[in-house]
């Protein structure tokens, strides 16, 4: 049986600069998180606000190859980037001084991915 391809636009063209950027670069980070995008919807990542509450400090960066969901709550400021926010994890991060980023405005502000953690 043929395995269906994603036909998101978006979420392929977010795959297609992460695995560019990749090889660019020399960074290994992006290639990750393109493979962990490229799986199925079902089994892509969702993370909530406790999560990273719990496993960053303040004024890290953290990218998240799937939906950041906003039960929990956060402590301090964080720069987060997904593919996509919840309403209410949006709020909560801006709460607290944090940044809410997609993918691409990760990659193109720090292309090498250097501090960057993958949560999920």
């Amino acid at each position: 049986m043929k395995r269906p391809k994603a036909t998101n636009t978006e979420l392929l063209s977010v795959v297609r600069l992460l695995k560019k950027k990749s090889t660019e670069s020399n960074a290994g980070i992006w290639r990750d998180v393109a493979k962990k995008l490229s799986t199925s919807k079902r089994r892509r990542v969702a993370v909530n606000l406790s999560r990273l509450n719990r496993y960053t400090e303040a004024k890290e960066t953290v990218v998240v190859p799937g939906k950041v969901l906003g039960a929990g709550r956060l402590d301090h400021p964080i720069d987060v980037a997904a593919f996509t926010f919840s309403t209410q994890a949006k709020a909560k991060i801006l709460k607290v001084k944090g940044k809410c980023l997609s993918i691409q405005e990760l990659v193109k502000k720090n292309p090498k991915g250097t501090n960057v953690k993958i949560m999920g």
